[in-house]
């Protein structure tokens, strides 16, 4: 008997960073232990694409993909708007940390503490279904900074995992005035940390990270800075795919 076909959820994922005064430091959010997907673990903020993120309408709310953007818009495919868009929704709603232009062309800014205030206040309900991003624009008069945000790799889950996830990693610059925090329900916390802590800390068994987030880290720790990083993602037309295996328990060969 054939096995069923599990489903693939298409996600995206978004690595923020900023400077630090030694190197440089990544966001990540711990999800709560409830969760039935990495629960426990700390990720990189992200999630599903909904079936609104790739609405045409977003169109006149964003900015980019730019020229240098193509081969990532390439690299995506035609469904190149809905990962983008998902990406930022979901840094937003996890984290926080919303990545778009004011009317102004200026990046927000959450040095207004009644700016800062609501904002945060959009999180609940667009986490709920009560909301959307493309409605906060509308009122906020906010463009998407899809122009910062930059195409890296793809992750497709194991087969025979509960759950399965297509997912497009993405990297970006963190808004200088915008600090993010988790949201209290899927996430319990939340840190900037640098590639190397986070890995040298899991090694110690006190920071729990899936094998996905590690090699992701892994290959972010070769950077020296926020300017490298940053320079490469916006200059980078290499983009793997990664498919890794379930690991095969093999017969005992003594029978």
């Amino acid at each position: 008997m054939s096995q069923p076909v599990q489903p693939i959820r298409p996600a995206a994922t978004v690595i923020l960073v900023r400077e630090a005064e030694d190197n440089y430091e990544i966001f990540m959010l711990k999800r709560t232990s409830r969760a039935s997907f990495a629960g426990g673990m700390f990720v990189f903020p992200g999630g599903r694409v909904d079936s609104d993120d790739h609405l045409h309408k977003y169109d006149e709310h964003r900015t980019g993909p730019s020229e240098v953007q193509q081969p990532q818009a390439a690299a995506l495919g035609a469904e190149w708007r809905g990962y983008w868009i998902a990406g930022i929704r979901e840094s937003f709603e996890e984290a926080g940390l919303m990545l778009a232009y004011t009317q102004g062309g200026e990046l927000l800014s959450y040095s207004d503490d009644e700016v800062h205030a609501r904002m945060d206040a959009y999180r609940h309900p667009l986490h709920g279904g009560e909301l959307s991003l493309l409605e906060i624009c509308e009122r906020e008069n906010l463009k998407l900074a899809v122009d910062r945000i930059h195409f890296y790799n793809r992750f497709v889950t194991p087969f025979g995992r509960p759950r399965r996830f297509d997912t497009r990693f993405f990297i970006a610059e963190a808004p200088a005035s915008q600090t993010g925090a988790h949201d209290e329900k899927e996430t319990v916390d939340s840190i900037w940390i640098s590639p190397a802590e986070a890995l040298a800390r899991n090694a110690a068994r006190e920071f729990d990270l899936m094998r996905v987030t590690q090699v992701q880290l892994t290959e972010l720790a070769r950077y020296a800075n926020a300017r490298e990083v940053l320079w490469f993602a916006a200059s980078n037309t290499h983009f793997p795919i990664h498919r890794p295996t379930m690991p095969v328990d093999l017969p005992n060969s003594k029978g």
